[in-house]
């Protein structure tokens, strides 16, 4: 497999041999429908950028396609040349799928985490409901406490009231 190090060293190559200036390498990358600064290209064809990390995707791929036409292998091309386009696609080919799988598990991972969510939402609706019988519950609790101690003290006036009480005095 290649690395940027090397598609950098093979852009700069066909750059020098077709003579181009950073705005016809621009002009033909907007022509693709991509668009990159004026100043990442230059970056891209500094001295000593092959040293340097450039992300390959957003950076590397517009430059490749424009200068080296990546989609097409023409027989004028050399060996370097079509073993490059060859491994570009080839890349290009197996980001796509990878993105294809990274969206694909993105999917599953949000279903799960939306059926996770509704078993917690459910769960707290459980909750919240049986919050509501126990409060319930205390109130009726506390309404029979306050009609006991009604009924005690009714009682306890009685018996205090009752003329047939013996007083100890």
């Amino acid at each position: 497999m290649t690395n940027t190090k090397d598609i950098i060293i093979q852009l700069k190559e066909v750059r020098e041999e077709k003579g181009y200036s950073y705005g016809d390498i621009l002009a033909l990358i907007e022509k693709n429908g991509d668009y990159l600064s004026k100043s990442t290209v230059a970056r891209v064809f500094s001295e000593g950028s092959e040293d340097k990390s450039f992300m390959y995707e957003e950076t590397i791929r517009p430059i490749a396609n424009a200068l080296l036409d990546i989609e097409n292998i023409d027989e004028e091309d050399d060996m370097d040349v079509r073993a490059m386009k060859s491994l570009l696609k080839y890349k290009i080919k197996r980001i796509e799928e990878l993105e294809a799988a990274l969206d694909h598990e993105k999917v599953k991972y949000h279903e799960k985490l939306e059926k996770e969510r509704e078993h917690f939402n459910k769960s707290i609706d459980f909750l919240k409901h049986q919050i509501e019988l126990k409060d319930k519950r205390i109130d009726m609790m506390f309404e029979a406490i306050f009609l006991k101690n009604e009924q005690h003290n009714e009682v306890m006036d009685a018996v205090m009231s009752c003329p047939l009480r013996k007083d100890e005095d």
